[in-house]
């Protein structure tokens, strides 16, 4: 069976179509087999939005989404965040396909562009943001090379974002990121989920 971080999907595509509301914003994803959270928008994804909401009211800059799957917190920041610009990556070439049929849907793409890239392989550039719901069940070194490669293109004063579970690696993930940072903070909790926070001096 395909998992959600396989390049090249070789179950048969199955797209269904589901809306979404943050507040009075309403949204539409199209999705399907053999991508994250084919279903709906997880609950990590939905706080980790949530929170960079809150916290970014005047935000403007570049904001990269990594391990987008098929788009839903990138286009909801692109889309709720006027002045973002926003950088979408994934390995998973359907839920690349998948993000830009969404970000036509949700119309965003004027704001955001997508890159297929094994973790920072293909991403060039720098961002004031990073934002990540990492893929837990490609591994812990998987999902620390996200925190390394978010602090190499990190511009001084960015910050990242990241989603995670307690049960599935968040003291260790606070830990990592410490480490890179020298700084990481819990910007919100939930359910046993974590977003934590981390500034690059």
């Amino acid at each position: 069976m395909d998992q959600y971080f396989t390049k090249n999907p070789e179950t048969k595509m199955d797209i269904h179509k589901f809306d979404w509301n943050i507040g009075v914003n309403k949204f539409y994803f199209y999705t399907g087999n053999s991508v994250f959270s084919k279903s709906g928008v997880d609950f990590g994804s939905m706080l980790l939005i949530e929170t960079v909401l809150k916290e970014n009211k005047d935000f403007n800059g570049d904001i990269l989404d990594m391990g987008c799957g098929y788009g839903p917190i990138g286009i909801s920041l692109a889309k709720l965040i006027s002045n973002a610009n926003v950088t979408m990556a994934d390995i998973n070439e359907r839920a690349l396909e998948l993000a830009a049929m969404n970000s036509a849907e949700n119309k965003t793409e004027d704001r955001v562009k997508i890159i297929n890239s094994s973790a920072f392989e293909n991403i060039r550039g720098s961002f004031d943001m990073i934002v990540t719901n990492p893929p837990i069940r490609a591994g812990k070194q998987v999902i620390f090379s996200f925190y390394e490669g978010a602090y190499d293109h990190l511009k001084q004063g960015g910050k990242l974002y990241v989603v995670i579970q307690k049960k599935q690696g968040a003291p260790s993930t606070k830990e990592k990121l410490i480490s890179l940072f020298g700084n990481c903070e819990t910007a919100d909790k939930k359910s046993g989920y974590f977003i934590f926070r981390s500034y690059k001096k």
